[in-house]
């Protein structure tokens, strides 16, 4: 298996201090490898502590910009430095993955994300006349695919192609760590990166790999979730809460669900609750 993820749901630890009106901070990633394992284990294992080091801290103005600044550079770096070791080696590793990142700093959720792996937040609004509260699914996150507009002029300016959907007709992704065959064609590792302030109304966020929306709309996979989580009685489980096991078996439901739907690649979902 290829992918990876991470899940800090209390960051704090990781950190040596907090900005001063900032409370709680919490990560959540998950990496899709291609060519091999070697760069969605580096990106899991490092991104986080060069985050980290990058945050900011102390009474700063303006926390915002700079945590969309730390994480431009902390993608840089993680870049950089898988490269340098990929490269390193005798053959160099030709290793890829893609990445999305949510990191949470009290109400305020932001996503960086490289690729085709996606981000997806499930907001019930206020109840309508009839009583029924909307669903709505904000996508939280941008895929890059070489068929793009953007992305096939950057790859078409740095001297790349774009065949049968892919670059040289080879990578899927035009937005990678690694991949270091193909960084001098026009593939980056600069994320998009997206701001959304929680609300009451929001119920959870699936942060997943490509394998699961090959079979699943966004719409369809929220529904999903929220139609387990909606069920009858749970079977108590020691040690958790009610909510706790109902969004693990949502997890484990989606992922055998996608499988079941003939999805031959790999799988690997992630659920944040979003409590108020």
């Amino acid at each position: 298996m290829q992918d990876a993820h991470v899940l800090l749901p209390d960051m704090s630890s990781c950190l040596s201090a907090l900005p001063g009106q900032v409370t709680r901070v919490s990560y959540f990633a998950v990496f899709d490898g291609h060519g091999g394992a070697r760069a969605s284990r580096f990106a899991a294992e490092h991104l986080h502590h060069n985050l980290s080091k990058k945050f900011p801290s102390g009474d700063t103005e303006n926390v915002d910009k700079l945590i969309k600044k730390c994480l431009l550079d902390t993608f840089k770096q993680t870049d950089e430095d898988f490269l340098k070791k990929a490269s390193s080696q005798k053959p160099a590793w030709k290793d890829g993955s893609t990445a999305t990142c949510v990191l949470v700093v009290d109400d305020m959720v932001y996503v960086a994300n490289l690729g085709d792996s996606r981000a997806v937040l499930c907001r019930l609004e206020a109840a309508a006349a009839d009583g029924q509260r909307r669903l709505v699914t904000l996508a939280l996150s941008k895929e890059h695919n070489p068929t793009m507009y953007e992305e096939r002029m950057r790859i078409q300016r740095a001297g790349g192609t774009v065949r049968d959907g892919r670059v040289l007709g080879v990578l899927e992704v035009s937005r990678s760590f690694g991949d270091g065959q193909y960084k001098r064609c026009g593939v980056i590792s600069s994320p998009d990166l997206r701001r959304c302030q929680l609300t009451a109304n929001d119920r959870f966020i699936i942060l997943a790999c490509d394998g699961l929306f090959k079979v699943f709309s966004a719409d369809e996979a929220v529904k999903f979730v929220l139609n387990i989580l909606q069920e009858g009685s749970v079977e108590q489980r020691a040690g958790l809460t009610e909510e706790e096991v109902r969004f693990e078996a949502a997890c484990q439901q989606l992922a055998s669900e996608a499988v079941r739907r003939g999805c031959a690649d790999n799988v690997t979902v992630i659920l944040v609750s979003v409590g108020f």
